[in-house]
Formats: C-alpha cells, structure tokens, sequence
C-alpha cells in the first residue's frame, strides 16, 4: 500500500462552522471597510478579528504572546483565508488590531457587524433589552488612564477605570463597564459600548438607545 509521505492532518473542531457564520456576515469585509487598510499589511483588521474571535470561542485563556500558538496545528489558511499563517498573527499585529479598532470606535465598529448580521440573517425585532455589567481590574491606574486629556487638542481616552458599584462583588478594585442592547428574538446582539466604571446607567443606557436609534434601523426585517 502507497502512503503519502506529505499527509497532514489539522484540527478543525466547531471551528469551521463559526468562520463560515463570519463569512456569511461578512464580518471581514465589514470591518476592513469601516477601518481601511494599512501599507504592507499581511493580515488586514478583519482578519486579525477574525482570527480573534476564533480564538475567544475556542475556550483558550492565554496571554497575547501566545496568541499564535492557538492556530498552530489548524487549518489556517482555510478557516481565515489563503496565506494567512500562525506566524503572522503574532501579538504585534494583535495589538494594532485592537489600536485599529479603539481609532475607528469599537461602539460604530460593531454596530456595523451587527448591521450586516441582522442583512445575513433577517430576525425580527419587536424590543430591545438593555443591560450593563461591570468588569474590575488588577494593577495601579493612574489619572492618564482613568480618562484625563494629557495633551491640547488630544481626546480623552473611550471611558475610565475607577471604582464604582460593582456587579461582581469587588468594590475594592477600579472597573469599567460594559453597556450591551439585545434583541428580544434570541438576545443577539446588536450594540455595544464600554463606559467608565461610575457611570450611571439609567443615563447612559437611555443615552445610548437614543443616539443610535436611527442606526439599529428597528422598523426593518
């Protein structure tokens, strides 16, 4: 019997049934377009979500250096598109990822996604649940990092870690929070918006249903 010498075998899992729901979404193209492209890159944002997303479902806590280590032995190139390997999603590219993402706003970035989820699969929404939960943080934060412009002109930083009432029972610890709107069919999704970890969310939660009214489009599908 002939054995192929160069057979390899990788591990796909749940894995390829969650990137053809992003594809289908179109959650690559998405997102390159409200962020665009940078000179010479390899792997573009959306990839590098992509791949970000994957990793976050594939029940893996590590830390960012590592991140490369989880595609290792998968099928890369197919789950995240032709040339795409490992070594290219290297905690470098990771983070600009995320630089790309705070500079487009994460809020805008995933209305856009669940706007072209809802267009992939149509679904019916009839009311919004809104809700808040808090996140606490380790380590010293300093006035730069709880929201405080350090430059003229610069724009103070998307919200402030700073104590506040805490949903996870550490009010020791300084927070933020995060403020999501889901659809009654299901509870998908459909914004999000971190805010400071004081925030009043009678406030902001009726801030934010308002100011993105137009954009949730609640009288179509």
């Amino acid at each position: 019997m002939e054995t192929d010498a160069d057979l390899q075998v990788y591990d796909l899992a749940h894995l390829g049934l969650v990137a053809g729901i992003m594809d289908r979404m179109k959650l690559v193209e998405t997102v390159d377009h409200q962020v665009g492209p940078r000179p010479n890159e390899k792997v573009s944002t959306g990839v590098a979500l992509k791949a970000a997303v994957l990793n976050a479902l594939g029940f893996v806590t590590s830390p960012l250096y590592l991140f490369s280590h989880f595609f290792q032995g998968k099928p890369t190139e197919l789950l995240l598109g032709p040339g795409v390997t490992p070594e290219f999603l290297n905690d470098d590219r990771m983070g600009r990822m995320l630089d790309d993402l705070f500079e487009a706003g994460v809020t805008e970035v995933f209305l856009g996604i669940a706007q072209a989820a809802r267009k992939a699969f149509p679904f019916p929404v009839r009311a919004l649940h809104v809700d808040s939960t808090s996140f606490h943080v380790h380590g010293v934060y300093g006035s730069e990092e709880e929201g405080q412009v350090t430059d003229a002109g610069d724009e103070a930083l998307a919200i402030r870690l700073t104590h506040g009432y805490s949903r996870d029972h550490r009010p020791d610890l300084k927070q933020w929070v995060m403020n999501l709107v889901c659809a009654d069919s299901g509870g998908i999704p459909l914004l999000y918006a971190p805010g400071d970890g004081n925030q009043s969310d009678r406030a902001e939660l009726v801030w934010l249903v308002r100011r993105y009214r137009e954009s949730l489009n609640l009288g179509e599908m």
